[in-house]
């Protein structure tokens, strides 16, 4: 009898260790397919976003786009003006951040210049060209230095920080050049920290 009690007592803990330990991998599953399809969060370091993002804003990148894009077979294109992370190209090469959070200002094909301070896009519908800037609303950027007359290669993108004077921002002005589609992680859809500036891109 007693042998019998010990039997049941020992199945029953190897049933609950096993369902602990089915749990905590469900959850860890569970995490690593939320970050590779649906969103992923990060942290902004650095003042070339400002006056949009500060160091320390945490972001929620939402990935369902490049997600959905693959599965057809596509590959995403962010709009103009939006924010967004992407691999640093650079990355093992230079030593710098992984992830870098830019806003999109050129996109495949069209002619990006930035002459004394003016940022001017020229494509298709605009050969007279035309100021991006103008047309994203949450911009609050800084004036633009540097000097620019690049044409996008095909399937990727001309990106800029907020802030824009001097080398606060390392983007495809000086020396990160354009981003390959294929490195672009998401658009930049909430920032969740700190709790009294939370906002929606």
């Amino acid at each position: 009898m007693i042998a019998r009690m010990e039997s049941k007592r020992t199945h029953s803990t190897l049933k609950d260790i096993i369902g602990i330990v089915g749990f905590v991998v469900l959850v860890i599953l569970g995490v690593i397919f939320i970050n590779a399809f649906i969103f992923r969060t990060f942290n902004v370091e650095g003042p070339s976003m400002e006056r949009t993002l500060y160091t320390g804003d945490k972001l929620i990148v939402n990935k369902l786009p490049v997600t959905i894009a693959h599965m057809q077979g596509k590959v995403y294109q962010p709009s103009r003006g939006q924010v967004i992370v992407f691999k640093n190209p650079q990355f093992q090469m230079m030593g710098r951040d992984e992830f870098i959070v830019k806003r999109v200002v050129g996109l495949p094909g069209e002619r990006v210049r930035v002459i004394k301070g003016n940022v001017t896009v020229y494509n298709q519908k605009h050969p007279h060209g035309f100021n991006p800037d103008a047309l994203t609303k949450d911009k609050e950027g800084s004036p633009t230095s540097g000097d620019v007359d690049r044409t996008v290669p095909d399937n990727e993108l001309f990106v800029m920080g907020d802030h824009r004077q001097g080398n606060f921002s390392f983007d495809s002005r000086n020396g990160l050049s354009t981003i390959p589609l294929e490195d672009v992680v998401g658009p930049v859809g909430l920032r969740l920290f700190p709790f009294q500036h939370i906002r929606a891109f």
